[in-house]
């Protein structure tokens, strides 16, 4: 019998070594786009693992989007195998980062320990998520080595811009599927006392309305393709943008903004083209282009999400004189939640409150992760998010996870995968 309390002594006594394993992996600038570093930072952390007994493999996803010989996509799996047969627990992590950005007052590459937080792009999206899974398993492995099953640990690629080249490349190869591996747990920054669940639905598509080129000084010779996209603006705020704001959900999203749907416009662009620092050209608009982000509730279906903005379009055709447009569909995730009553959800909210001493949260994302390719790819739906790190420091200036909380999701994380390994999570 594994004693729990040994367990979370043993991971405590390890404190120094998460706050150095997230600090090394936070120097290695992998930032996506364009994917820099990938490689340096997946050897690094296999070369740890591979120093405690873990089998690993490096997978470079050659044909994904982004992958080039200059930007290769490499992700790393290691697997360390039970003396006897028992499931298989993985933490999954993604190594890449989103750019650093403006309005730092630290390094955001130096990842600097200041007051009990460890400061850097990554710290908390999630490189201190990956830093406590790995201390969390070897902590676990040094005092129970004899524990049935298997354990794995990844560091992947592109999640930042859709996991393609990580999770999803390896899910199609069966990395993520049953009999090789019967839970996930994804160490995204939730809030150390949060059980994700799963995510919101996500269409992106890009919209292009078409006028007629005219000099700007006689424009009622053309017709302005940016005008037509107002119209199609208007149209989204005075008719969708309410109707959506009205739906809402039973999954449990956080923050209570995103249990409605929702729709962003990423961008628009129309007429000059970007960039240039001249004067204009004199010219009516025969093109305008607009992206859109829309998020949806598990309540709703992706056809019927793309149809009230289709029928939207196709009323101002009817409606609008010469109006003309075209809707191109660029990404479509439908939502996921994995039930509450799963075992490993179970298991660590169970981790939870034993550590905490308090109940954990059941929660589903406002924004999709890598757990949309374990479910639709590898059909694998035991699969929670669980990490340190607050989740509204995400991708901001000044990100920082707080050494107690890497401590304490660690020895959170090594109970449930005891618990899974055991059966007692059961």
């Amino acid at each position: 019998m594994i004693d729990p309390d040994a367990l979370r002594r043993r991971i405590a006594g390890k404190r120094d070594d998460v706050v150095e394993l997230t600090r090394s992996l936070i120097r290695f600038p992998t930032v996506n786009p364009p994917g820099e570093g990938y490689e340096e930072c997946a050897r690094h952390l296999g070369d740890r693992l591979a120093r405690r007994g873990f089998e690993v493999v490096y997978e470079r996803a050659e044909g994904a989007v982004g992958d080039t010989d200059r930007h290769p996509r490499w992700n790393v799996v290691a697997r360390r195998e039970g003396p006897r047969a028992g499931p298989t627990v993985h933490f999954n992590g993604h190594i890449d980062v989103v750019a650093a950005g403006s309005g730092w007052t630290v390094d955001p590459f130096a990842a600097e320990e200041i007051d009990g937080r460890i400061y850097g792009r990554g710290s908390c999206d999630m490189k201190g998520g990956i830093a406590a899974a790995v201390v969390a398993v070897e902590a676990l492995l040094e005092i129970a080595p004899d524990l049935p099953g298997a354990i794995e640990i990844s560091g992947t690629a592109d999640e930042e811009s859709g996991g393609y080249g990580g999770v999803a490349y390896l899910a199609e190869r069966g990395y993520f599927s049953r009999p090789r591996v019967d839970h996930v747990i994804i160490p995204e920054p939730l809030n150390k006392d949060r059980v994700c669940l799963g995510h919101r639905g996500v269409w992106w598509a890009e919209l292009e309305t078409f006028g007629r080129q005219a000099h700007g000084s006689m424009p009622f010779l053309g017709d302005s393709a940016i005008r037509h996209m107002g119209a199609v603006l208007a149209a989204f705020e005075t008719e969708l943008f309410p109707r959506l704001a009205a739906k809402r959900t039973d999954m449990p999203v956080v923050p209570d903004g995103a249990r409605a749907s929702t729709l962003n416009v990423n961008s628009i662009h129309g007429g000059e083209a970007e960039g240039y620092d001249g004067l204009p050209a004199p010219l009516v608009a025969d093109a305008c282009r607009l992206i859109l982000d829309r998020r949806f509730l598990i309540e709703e279906r992706l056809d019927t999400v793309k149809a009230e903005v289709r029928d939207l379009l196709e009323r101002l055709a009817r409606e609008r004189e010469g109006f003309r447009y075209r809707l191109t569909d660029l990404f479509e995730v439908v939502p996921s939640m994995t039930p509450a009553e799963d075992p490993v959800a179970r298991a660590v909210a169970r981790a939870v409150e034993q550590v905490l001493t308090r109940p954990a949260e059941f929660v589903v994302s406002p924004g999709t992760y890598d757990q949309k390719h374990i479910d639709r790819i590898g059909r694998l739906p035991s699969c929670v998010a669980y990490g340190p790190g607050i989740l509204d420091l995400a991708h901001q200036p000044d990100e920082y996870v707080a050494v107690d909380d890497l401590v304490d999701a660690a020895q959170v994380m090594g109970l449930a995968a005891l618990g899974l390994l055991t059966g007692a999570a059961a």
